[in-house]
């Protein structure tokens, strides 16, 4: 069992940086790859990036490559994503989650955990 809780989204200017973390517990934690998902009102929910258990393996979407970083610290157990140069556009609330299964498919499936979720807005 993993729990999940997201922070650090706030309202930001386009062209700023902000830095969101996920805060996980459980004894699997390090076990699990970690991914960020998104989700805009009325669109439906949008890989952002994923990372494996050791940190050794990233996967970003296309939309995000080159702006989003993903990190983990499993000695703190937390996931962040550093993102940089936000548009418009990258408004959603942004959920972290969790699978025991490969960083490589996290674009393709369902995790098995999910946080609550953190609202990041994009003013032009």
């Amino acid at each position: 069992q993993v729990q999940l809780v997201e922070s650090g989204g706030r309202l930001v200017q386009a062209g700023d940086s902000l830095r969101l973390s996920c805060a996980g517990s459980g004894r699997s934690f390090s076990s699990y790859s970690m991914g960020w998902f998104r989700q805009a009102p009325g669109k439906e929910r949008q890989f952002v990036a994923a990372i494996s258990w050791s940190g050794g393996s990233t996967n970003y979407a296309d939309s995000v490559k080159g702006r989003f970083t993903i990190s983990r610290d499993n000695a703190q157990k937390t996931v962040y994503l550093q993102m940089n140069s936000l548009k418009p556009e990258d408004t959603s609330v942004y959920y972290c989650a969790a699978d025991p299964r490969s960083v490589q498919i996290m674009d393709k499936i369902d995790p098995r955990y999910w946080g609550q979720g953190t609202q990041v807005t994009v003013s032009s």
